[in-house]
């Protein structure tokens, strides 16, 4: 883990508090696999009660972070920016490499026999980290929506649900977003936009709900009340809003792997896993085989 310092600076006794405190809180998502966006640092400090919840605290925390970076106190891999990275080109040295990279990527859709499909989709990019583990862990495809969901987009995921769906196959769309006005609203819209479109999927919000409010009890926010959608939240939820990113990944991790293992047939999921593994195997033997020639 890196952490290079590329300035001299001096820090006042509080931020130096706060970037051990960040310094520690990273280190705890890292022993657990996971990275961190700035947005989820900050609420990590929010829960804890270090510093308050507004949008003043969370640019200062950023600032500071930035200057622990270069000053050499803050890892430069901790902190994850989601919208942006380098694509390239994959390379190989050998055929060997090739074959022996394909044989550890080797993947059956093992979803083909199930009674059911299964997507999970989340408002926010920066959230895509945490749900792609376990997505891929369990096989299933992933969404970031970015907010409402572009038409196109939309109509793309009728057209692949609609195909599962004449094979016999019920399809389920898992949802987590921010509990806000258009947070909730986004589940709704996503319902009835791809019913438009011929799917008969079943979408199923299960983040951020007022039962998980209840019982995590994240930071609040203000809703907005420029939202157009704020007067119907309001008067069902009140004056208050909590985002996704306070939950911990864990948690959102251990929620997907719940809904998804309660929908799947074990029996037909674990015939498809001994059939990958026996496949998977060929390729390794090919390329040990070829390895000899070579």
């Amino acid at each position: 883990m890196p952490k290079i310092a590329y300035k001299t600076m001096t820090f006042r006794p509080d931020t130096l508090k706060i970037i051990n405190q960040a310094d520690e809180i990273i280190n705890d998502y890292s022993s657990q696999g996971y990275d961190l966006t700035l947005r989820q640092l900050y609420y990590q400090f929010v829960a804890r009660g270090v510093i308050p919840n507004s949008e003043r605290s969370y640019k200062r925390l950023g600032s500071i972070i930035n200057d622990a970076r270069l000053a050499g106190l803050i890892d430069w891999l901790a902190i994850e920016d989601r919208t942006r990275d380098v694509k390239g080109n994959n390379h190989w040295e050998t055929p060997v490499n090739i074959i022996e990279a394909s044989a550890i990527q080797y993947q059956i859709d093992k979803w083909k026999g199930q009674p059911c499909r299964i997507e999970v989709w989340v408002e926010k990019d920066a959230l895509v980290g945490v749900i792609s583990r376990i997505s891929r862990e369990m096989d299933v495809p992933y969404l970031s929506c970015r907010g409402y969901v572009s038409q196109s987009e939309m109509w793309r995921a009728s057209c692949r649900l609609r195909d599962y769906e004449q094979s016999g196959q019920d399809t389920i769309i898992l949802h987590l977003g921010d509990h806000d006005p258009s947070g909730i609203d986004m589940t709704r819209d996503i319902t009835d936009r791809l019913a438009l479109f011929g799917s008969r999927v079943d979408v199923r919000r299960i983040a951020l709900t007022m039962e998980q409010v209840e019982e995590i009890n994240p930071p609040p926010n203000p809703a907005k009340v420029t939202d157009a959608r704020y007067e119907t939240y309001q008067a069902e939820y009140g004056e208050e809003s909590w985002e996704l990113d306070a939950l911990e990944p864990s948690y959102l991790e251990a929620l997907i792997r719940l809904h998804v293992e309660d929908i799947l047939d074990e029996m037909l999921w674990d015939k498809a896993v001994l059939r990958e593994s026996d496949e998977r195997q060929v390729l390794h033997d090919a390329a040990e085989r070829i390895k000899k020639e070579i």
